[in-house]
């Protein structure tokens, strides 16, 4: 700060405006203890977009209270940009005070929910403490924040807890800046704050219930508290209100309560999360990294995708055929009050906690929903008060390379904004509308990317609502009015509909191009990438299913330049959960001759006879049949053809289950190949990825144009030319089907297949890279949660040259897809303002690399 000729004592002031994650944290507080402690007078207000601080004092004071600004923030706290100026002020501040928010344009940051810190548990569990056993104790540094809020800035009268008056004591804590509660906005006790109470179900449906009929709660306070740990302890199934919505919770060690709620809830294999006492609990349980125990016990605390030890205490049931479990540690005080109770009664160290709600719907946030949708589900309904006004479902978090790998970014994480900056890319005002599944939306302004938390998938129409509804109190609390809106190319689905819906100009953005660019986004690159995008379902701009993309891409555009090799996917939606029928039409392509297919479906055990000459039927006439380059139906398909996993009864089921097969034999037999396995190895992956047929001047051998075959040396117009490189993955099928049929182990025929389709995708990666010039590559895509096949593309990839682009805080699945929705439309706002049109086909190439391609 530039004092000037001012003398080191003379009085004058600095206006500092904070940026960043600096609501709901306490900020405010820590800032007035700051100036108490270096003898700064002044103010500080809550301005929404950031906290205008008004210092006043010597040169030396100021400076002292802007290194404690710098250096202790609150702990949850996140300051991205710090301003300071000296300004003229007549005024001579008597002391420092917090003021009254104002609210004001610019850039706005919500804080997500806080997990309970570490102050309050021993607050909660001290007898001597007015707060003891408080089902929603909290302060300046923890407790609900996002799933309160109804309006900017943060203050009590615009949260959920404007409807609990604060106690006299609680008053006092909060307007006393010696406290931890000092202007901590859910503040509140046992005798002012929110209720526990117990709803009874007994495991019967209320969806006949009257509507007006009031809902009856069975008990209060502690006795409710109590009921349910008894309920729990003796086998039973408690729905469980928590921060951002219900759960479903047994004991996890108990096998008959975990199978009862696989019954009731119709989801045989699926696995759930575990809710673990504490951290000495995971680690009894769990293989736990430096890394993961703290963010384990951090102030997020996401389900972490842990590895299991044997002989643990968690029952076979909570993640069938699963060598990982979901782990959480307690976030919210009720929770803790679940394992810790003075009432006598015993209860296990792991519970289930799954998320509360029907197959396919929102997760339930109110009475109303949970007794409608869940007294069916469980035997009593533990709730409270405290209204939810944003779902915000659990975070679930794998990790790759010691990194934090997210697969659902939700409560602790969202809606913190991403940010790019680039000359290209507006600033201004959309929204991205997601995918279909595992849906997420993103609004976009003033260069910050707010992805949403989880929504969930949008074939059901209640979830379709809460898209609906959710998006509407984001745009009331970021202050945005979207002037474009991106979604999906898919015209029939539920998410292009809301899109088309609003009123606003429509941009739609072809599914794993949007891929490609949330992995950019997150990684802050805005130039080329060759985006190698591996899913199950996309629409491709020619109406056929994509799944299994290499393309070239930058924020303006792309161009398909490969896929795996076409197959017919037969039957409709049951296709994407029945692997078996994707198998047969694999095989049907493979094997003209009809009783020689027929043979081998009958060995392989596919399917009765009759059905196998019915798919043959409906793949001949193309009935129910779509073209398809799915590399998740791929997967589902080969983990049928090896019998591991013929169908699956939740989605990627069988993909996962072909995962984990290739797992336990890399782990098992890998280490200790003999010199023969491993020339196997290589010669095989030598004939399936065509490496011998790949020089650097040349394309492999087919290439496809509007349905017809060209040789790569053949001819076509620039301006309509679709070829495209084929990754032989068909003959990596035969390969593995020969094997399998003489009788090779479907383990390692499991690896094998990870390895061969790995290694066709690095080298139709090399191949390219001597079209392009492009040497950068961005891994994207639900297939790409499989961290066997991540590292089998990876490492080959980088000992290429390659730099290599992977998600991290973004999913590779279709919850990260709106990031890439937004930066798109984004893209194309900039393009309009700069008086250029929209790109009405975003797929293109250069025309250096048609010529070179021909």
């Amino acid at each position: 700060m530039d004092g000037g000729n001012i003398s080191k004592n003379a009085l004058f002031t600095a206006e500092i405006r904070v940026y960043g994650i600096v609501q709901g944290v306490g900020f405010r507080p820590t800032v007035s203890r700051h100036a108490m402690e270096t003898g700064v007078t002044g103010t500080v207000c809550n301005k929404g977009p950031y906290v205008e601080i008004m210092a006043q004092g010597t040169e030396e004071q100021v400076e002292s209270f802007l290194d404690a600004l710098r250096h202790r923030p609150p702990k949850r706290a996140a300051i991205l940009k710090l301003d300071v100026k000296t300004v003229d002020c007549e005024t001579v501040y008597p002391d420092f005070q917090i003021i009254e928010s104002a609210k004001t344009k610019g850039a706005i940051y919500i804080s997500p929910d806080i997990a309970i810190c570490d102050e309050c548990k021993e607050e909660m569990y001290d007898p001597e403490n007015r707060r003891y056993l408080h089902p929603f104790i909290n302060c300046t540094c923890c407790g609900p924040r996002l799933t309160i809020l109804d309006a900017l800035p943060y203050d009590r009268e615009r949260t959920s807890m404007k409807e609990f008056p604060m106690c006299p004591e609680c008053a006092d804590e909060y307007y006393s800046p010696e406290t931890r509660r000092y202007d901590a906005q859910p503040v509140c006790c046992n005798d002012c704050g929110p209720e526990v109470y117990l709803i009874r179900t007994d495991g019967q449906s209320a969806k006949n219930r009257e509507a007006d009929k009031p809902i009856e709660h069975a008990c209060h306070g502690r006795e409710a508290i109590t009921e349910t740990r008894r309920i729990i302890a003796d086998g039973g199934i408690v729905s469980i209100k928590g921060i951002g919505g219900f759960h479903l919770c047994c004991d996890a060690s108990n096998e008959e309560a975990v199978s009862r709620l696989r019954r009731l809830k119709n989801r045989p294999m699926k696995p759930f999360a575990v809710m673990m006492r504490n951290e000495a609990v995971v680690h009894e349980e769990c293989e736990v990294s430096e890394l993961q125990e703290e963010i384990l016990t951090g102030h997020q605390k996401p389900i972490l995708l842990l590895k299991r030890k044997p002989g643990g205490r968690i029952c076979p049931s909570v993640a069938p055929d699963n060598p990982k479990v979901g782990v959480m540690l307690p976030y919210a005080p009720v929770q803790m009050l679940l394992f810790d109770y003075d009432d006598g009664i015993v209860m296990p160290d792991v519970l289930v906690m799954t998320s509360g709600n029907v197959s396919g719907a929102p997760i339930c946030r109110d009475d109303k929903d949970a007794v409608t949708e869940l007294s069916h589900l469980c035997d009593a309904i533990l709730s409270h008060n405290r209204l939810i006004r944003i779902r915000a479902d659990d975070t679930v978090m794998d990790f790759f390379e010691g990194k934090p790998y997210m697969i659902r970014r939700s409560r602790g994480y969202a809606p913190l904004p991403f940010y790019l900056e680039n000359d290209h890319i507006s600033k201004g005002q959309v929204l991205a509308i997601g995918g279909e599944l595992k849906n997420t939306f993103c609004i976009s302004s003033d260069g910050l990317l707010y992805l949403s938390p989880y929504v969930g998938d949008l074939a059901d129409l209640r979830t379709v609502e809460a898209l609906k509804e959710t998006i509407e109190r984001f745009k009331t609390l970021l202050e945005v009015q979207p002037e474009l809106v991106a979604c999906d190319l898919h015209p029939r689905y539920h998410s292009t509909m809301v899109a088309e819906s609003l009123g606003l100009p429509v941009m739609k953005v072809q599914h794993h191009y949007a891929h490609i660019l949330s992995c950019m986004a997150e990684n802050e690159c805005t130039g080329q990438v060759i985006g190698v995008s591996m899913d199950g379902t996309g629409y491709g701009t020619d109406g056929t299913i994509w799944g299994g993309e290499i393309m070239l891409a930058d924020i303006h555009g792309f161009k398909r330049l490969a896929s795996i090799v076409p197959f017919m996917q037969i039957g409709g939606d049951l296709s994407a959960k029945e692997g078996w029928r994707i198998a047969c039409a694999m095989l049907h392509d493979l094997i003209p001759a009809p009783e020689e297919c027929l043979s081998v479906i009958r060995q392989l055990k596919l399917c009765d006879e009759n059905t196998a000459k019915v798919q043959r039927v409906m793949a001949d006439r193309r009935i129910n049949a779509v073209t398809s380059t799915s590399a998740g139906r791929l997967f589902d398909g080969i983990s049928a053809i090896l019998g591991i996993r013929k169908a699956s009864t939740f989605e990627g089921e069988a993909s996962i289950s072909l995962q984990f097969a290739a797992e336990r034999y890399a782990e098992s037999e890998m280490e200790t190949l003999t010199e023969a396995a491993k020339k196997e190895l290589e010669e095989f992956l030598k004939e399936v990825a065509f490496a011998e047929h790949l020089p650097a001047h040349e394309l492999p051998a087919v290439m496809i144009n509007n349905g017809r075959l060209y040789p790569a040396n053949g001819t076509a117009d620039p301006k309509t030319d679709d070829r495209r490189l084929l990754m032989p993955t068909d003959y990596l099928t035969k390969a593995l089907l020969q094997m399998r049929l003489q009788g090779e182990d479907s383990g390692k025929l499991a690896y094998y297949f990870h390895a061969g389709f790995a290694a066709q995708i690095v080298e139709t990666c090399k191949s390219l890279k001597n079209i392009t010039d492009c040497n950068k590559i961005a891994l994207s895509g639900g297939v790409f949660q499989n961290g066997l096949l991540l590292k089998l593309v990876v490492n080959p990839l980088r000992e290429a040259g390659f730099e290599v682009l992977l998600h991290s805080m973004v999913p590779p699945n279709d919850g990260g897809i709106a990031l890439g929705q937004a930066l798109a439309a984004l893209a194309a706002f900039e393009k309009k303002h700069r008086g250029k049109r929209y790109r009405k086909n975003q797929e293109r190439i250069p025309e250096r690399m048609i010529e070179r391609m021909i």
